[in-house]
C-alpha cells in the first residue's frame, strides 16, 4: 500500500506532496517551512528518505535543501540543474528505492519544457506507476510555461512541453494520478484550468497539449503567456545556491515613532487587515496587503527587492502566519512589526487616514461627474472586457507608474476587490483622492456600465 499526501502553498497557488509507504517516504518540491512537511510525516510516523525537486523553482524558495539538512534525506535534483549545494544528480530512467517492504519505487523521466533539466518521477507500486509528480510539466488541464527561463529558449521550451506531455501520456497508464506543483493559481502555469485531481486518461481527453499538434498548441501557448512576477528573478538564483536556513523568530517591535521614522525614510509599511478595515482607518502612507490574499505574490511582486519592509498586522498570530508565508519567497526577515490597530499605530494628535469603498452600481452613478475609473487587472483579464473609458495600469506597475494617474478623483477596480485595495492604498499613499471598487468585475455590465472587449 502507498500513500500520497497534499501540502498546499495555497497563497502561491503550489502543492507540495509526500508519499511513501509504511516505513518511509519522499517529499516531492517542499516549499521553504520544511516544518510542515515534518509534521506530515509525523502523523502518517514515516521517516522521510528522500526529496525530489522537479527543477529549480522560479516562483519560490524550495525548502529541500533545508528538509534534506534536518532529515538526512537524499537530496534528488535533475543532474543538468546547475546547483551549488550537496545533492544527488538524477538523470532519465534513474530508480530511487523509497520503500522495499511496499514495493515503492521512484523513477525519473526528463521532461523539458517548463525548464530545460525539468524531471517528473513516477511512483512505481511492484513496477507499475500509480502516481506521477509532474512539477511544471503536464498540469491539470494545461502546462507550466515556457518562458521563465531565457526568451531566446521560449518556442523551443513550448515545443518541449508539448513533446513532453505526449511521453508522459504514452508511458504512464490511464489510471496514473497526475500530481503537479503548479497549476492552482500559480504563474507558473500557462493557462488557468480548474479542477482538483486528474489522471493520465483525463488528461489525454482534455489537455490540449495532448489533443492538439504541437504547431498549433504552440502558437497558442505563446499567445497566451500572461506577465511575469518580478521576483521570479530572485528566485532562481536563490535556490540554485541553496537557501538559508528559516528563521521565524519574531520581528522587532516598532511603536508609533518608529514607524513614523520608516514611513518618513520611504521603507515599506504594509498593513496586514482586511481591505474593509483598512480603509476604515489606517497609518497614512501604509499599504494594505491582505493577510488572507495573495500576500506572498503580490508583495514580492511590488516591492522593490530588498527595501525594508513592516508589517503591521491585528494579532501576533496574523503575524507569524504572515512570516511563514512571506518567507516561501524570500522575504525572510521583516525590518519590524506592530500588533493591534491605527490607535496603537498612531502618534499622540494624529488621526487615521481612511477613503471610501464602493460598488460598480455606485461607480455608474457617479461616471457623469468625470472621474477617473482605473483598471489595475492585467492585460490578458482585460482582454476579456473592460469599463469603456477607464485608464489600464495592472497593479504590479502601479507604484512606479502612479504620475500616469490622471488627476481627479479616481474609482479603482480589480476583478474582485482584493487588488482594487492594493492599489487604493498606493494612490491613498501618495496623496490622491480614492474610491476602492469593492465589487465582482462581473457586475460592471449590470450595473449599466459599458463594459467592451479590444
Amino acid at each position: 500500500m502507498f500513500f500520497v499526501d497534499t501540502i498546499e502553498v495555497s497563497g502561491l497557488g503550489n502543492r507540495s506532496y509526500l508519499a511513501g509507504g509504511a516505513r518511509t517516504a519522499v517529499a516531492v518540491d517542499p516549499p521553504r517551512d520544511a516544518a510542515r512537511v515534518l509534521a506530515a510525516a509525523a502523523r502518517r510516523g514515516v521517516r522521510i528518505s528522500h526529496v525530489v525537486e522537479t527543477h529549480v523553482h522560479n516562483d519560490y524558495v524550495s525548502g529541500g535543501p533545508e528538509l534534506a539538512r534536518l532529515t538526512g534525506a537524499a537530496h534528488l535534483v535533475p543532474a543538468a540543474a546547475r546547483v551549488r549545494f550537496a545533492h544527488t544528480p538524477v538523470s532519465d530512467g534513474d530508480r530511487a528505492g523509497i520503500d522495499s517492504a511496499d514495493g515503492l519505487t521512484l523513477r525519473a523521466i526528463a521532461t523539458p519544457g517548463h525548464t530545460p533539466h525539468h524531471t517528473s518521477y513516477a511512483l512505481e507500486e511492484e513496477g507499475t506507476a500509480v502516481a506521477v509528480f509532474t512539477g511544471g510539466s503536464l498540469l491539470i488541464g494545461t502546462v507550466g510555461r515556457p518562458d521563465l527561463v531565457e526568451p531566446r529558449l521560449t518556442e523551443e521550451l513550448a515545443r518541449a512541453q508539448h513533446a513532453s506531455a505526449h511521453r508522459l501520456a504514452a508511458e504512464l497508464p490511464d489510471e496514473t494520478a497526475v500530481l503537479p506543483t503548479h497549476g492552482f493559481g500559480s504563474f507558473c502555469s500557462s493557462g488557468r484550468a480548474g479542477g482538483g485531481d486528474t489522471t493520465i486518461g483525463k488528461e489525454k481527453a482534455s489537455n490540449e497539449a495532448l489533443t492538439r499538434d504541437a504547431d498549433v498548441f504552440v502558437a497558442d501557448l505563446l499567445a497566451g503567456l500572461d506577465d511575469v512576477p518580478a521576483y521570479y528573478t530572485h528566485m532562481g538564483p536563490a535556490n540554485a545556491a541553496g537557501p538559508a536556513p528559516v528563521d521565524l523568530t519574531p520581528p522587532a517591535t516598532a511603536n508609533a515613532g518608529e514607524l513614523a521614522e520608516r514611513l518618513a525614510a520611504g521603507e515599506w509599511v504594509v498593513d496586514l487587515r482586511h481591505r474593509v478595515a483598512f480603509a476604515e482607518g489606517h497609518l497614512a502612507g501604509s499599504f494594505n496587503f491582505e493577510a488572507d490574499g495573495q500576500l506572498a505574490t503580490y508583495l514580492a511582486w511590488l516591492v522593490p527587492w530588498g527595501k525594508p519592509v513592516t508589517l503591521l498586522a491585528e494579532t501576533p498570530e496574523q503575524l507569524a502566519a504572515a512570516q511563514k508565508e512571506l518567507v516561501q519567497v524570500g522575504i525572510d526577515r521583516p525590518a519590524a512589526a506592530a500588533t493591534g490597530g491605527p490607535a496603537d499605530w498612531l502618534r499622540p494628535g494624529e488621526s487615521p487616514a481612511s477613503f471610501p469603498r464602493a460598488t460598480f452600481a455606485a461607480l455608474a452613478e457617479r461616471l457623469r461627474d468625470g472621474v477617473v475609473v482605473l483598471d489595475v487587472r492585467r492585460a490578458s483579464e482585460r482582454a476579456g472586457g473592460f469599463v469603456e473609458g477607464s485608464v489600464h495600469i495592472p497593479v504590479h506597475t502601479l507604484h512606479r507608474r502612479l504620475g500616469e494617474v490622471p488627476e481627479g478623483e479616481v474609482w479603482v477596480h480589480c476583478a474582485g476587490g482584493m487588488r482594487a485595495a492594493i492599489a487604493a492604498s498606493l494612490l491613498d499613499a501618495a496623496g490622491r483622492d480614492v474610491v476602492a471598487v469593492d465589487d465582482s468585475f462581473d457586475a460592471a455590465g449590470r450595473a449599466g456600465l459599458t463594459v467592451r472587449t479590444p
